[in-house]
């Protein structure tokens, strides 16, 4: 990863060298960091010049960093604790049951009823609840996340190719340049409003593959208060976590 040095601060960023982009932009965010965009055939000593120009900006915007929340203590998956399901908490019950190999967990009436194996030691039942969640939200999310797509895109006037939730490490949301969308599992621990905003932002990429103007302007039309719902999830993402 290439590094500019501003005073006694270095600064690490990615590079993405575009075909017939005109300009350079420079995205600072918490999960990607630091992210240079520009043409193909600028050379290292002008991105330097601009990093340079921009390196008060860029490190005001790495300082905001500092108002993101924490993630939360791990959890020990004992009954009484709370799940986050979009945008409100949940209370667990675990109990073991000899008659299962594997754990099992069920949603009913606000709350999370978690089953696990009488075989499961204490240092195996963490991880094995933590997987089965995982699942659990991968599989829920899943279904929503067509009924939520298949109502903006319409708005939109998009189709994507596939659409898919599941693990990222790095990102909310993802389109690919095949036109597949990927969504976090993570992200629909948020509240449905945060859900939607990143939603029409991967939408929005099907009409713009960049971050222009015109695709902020596309966002707003659907979500007029995009950068609150934006906001609240750069502040409070890493709190989205089991």
């Amino acid at each position: 990863m290439p590094t500019f040095q501003f005073g006694t601060t270095a600064i690490e960023y990615t590079l993405q060298q575009v075909k017939g982009k005109e300009d350079i932009s420079i995205v600072v965010e918490w999960m990607e960091g630091v992210t240079v965009v520009a043409p193909d055939h600028l050379v290292q000593e002008e991105i330097n010049r601009v990093l340079r120009k921009k390196a008060t900006w860029i490190l005001d915007k790495w300082n905001s960093l500092n108002e993101i929340k924490r993630p939360p203590a791990p959890l020990e998956f004992v009954s009484g604790e709370k799940l986050p399901y979009l945008g409100r908490y949940y209370r667990i019950k675990v109990k073991q049951n000899q008659d299962i190999d594997k754990v099992k967990v069920l949603f009913h009436q606000g709350k999370f009823y978690i089953e696990t194996p009488t075989s499961a030691d204490d240092i195996e039942h963490v991880p094995m609840i933590r997987e089965a969640l995982k699942s659990w939200y991968i599989q829920r999310a899943q279904v929503k996340a067509e009924e939520r797509v298949k109502r903006y895109a319409q708005r939109l006037g998009v189709t994507p190719a596939k659409l898919a939730v599941k693990e990222q490490k790095f990102r909310w949301g993802t389109c690919t340049p095949q036109g597949a969308i990927y969504l976090n599992w993570r992200l629909f621990l948020a509240p449905m409003r945060v859900v939607d905003y990143v939603i029409v932002h991967e939408l929005a990429h099907l009409r713009y593959a960049d971050h222009s103007k015109n695709f902020w302007n596309l966002v707003r039309s659907i979500l007029p208060d995009y950068e609150e719902r934006k906001e609240w999830l750069r502040v409070n993402g890493p709190t989205l976590t089991i």
